[in-house]
């Protein structure tokens, strides 16, 4: 099942500032640690209607909102969609052909949907999580070797 990725629009000003409150708020009832949260949405037609929803739903939707807030875009990306060459290179923002050798040269796993190379989100994760640990860890080298050698 391929999973597209739809564009990305930043928030608005207006968009921000509601997401800053709305996580707040929302913050203010999760601290409860009920299992599940009853929550009101008053419609268009000036009605009140409850929802009852799991506390993890809610806990994503307060760091959606933080992410808002920010200014950043967000999209929910389930963990079992399969992504296309462009949309895995665009997450780990590296080119195309650059995501088609990484697959190739075995680094990232993916298999053929007929002609098209396909790729796990959770395997993509997976393998940024891993790459920055590296990188990580190279910095941490470079600079125990600059205090080694006096240079800061």
């Amino acid at each position: 099942m391929t999973t597209s990725l739809t564009a990305l629009e930043l928030p608005d000003a207006r968009e921000s500032e509601l997401a800053q409150r709305g996580q707040q708020e929302l913050a203010a009832f999760l601290s409860t640690k009920f299992e599940t949260q009853r929550i009101a949405i008053v419609g268009d037609d000036n009605q009140t209607h409850t929802i009852e929803l799991p506390a993890r739903a809610l806990s994503m939707l307060r760091d959606i909102l933080g992410e808002l807030a920010a200014g950043n875009a967000v999209q929910v990306v389930p963990i079992h969609a399969e992504l296309t060459t462009q949309e895995a290179a665009n997450m780990l923002n590296v080119s195309r052909p650059h995501m088609v050798k990484l697959l190739e040269d075995g680094k990232l796993p993916f298999h053929k949907t007929g002609r098209h190379r396909r790729v796990l989100f959770a395997d993509l994760m997976e393998y940024k999580q891993k790459r920055e640990h590296e990188s990580l860890e190279a910095m941490q080298a470079l600079a125990d070797q600059a205090q080694d050698t006096g240079m800061y």
